[in-house]
């Protein structure tokens, strides 16, 4: 099986490497280019949810410098 990657980009979207399926609420597929990574939205802003559409850019989006540290299986307290 191969390996799925998921990074936050500084300030920008979560980029998703590997083969993964996006649906949306009602359980429908949407249709990704076959073999390319693809970026997520995390700013909230983008017109294009759930993938990102740069919309980080012009809203100054600023990300956490680190991600909570959470022992897997543990729900991260905010």
């Amino acid at each position: 099986m191969t390996e799925v990657t998921i990074k936050a980009r500084a300030n920008g979207p979560y980029k998703v490497e590997g083969p993964v399926r996006v649906l949306d609420a009602e359980g429908n597929e949407f249709v990704l280019p076959e073999g390319s990574a693809i970026v997520l939205c995390r700013c909230g802003h983008s017109r294009t949810k759930p993938f990102c559409d740069s919309s980080h850019k012009r809203v100054g989006f600023v990300a956490a410098d680190t991600s909570a540290r959470v022992t897997w299986g543990q729900t991260p307290r905010v």
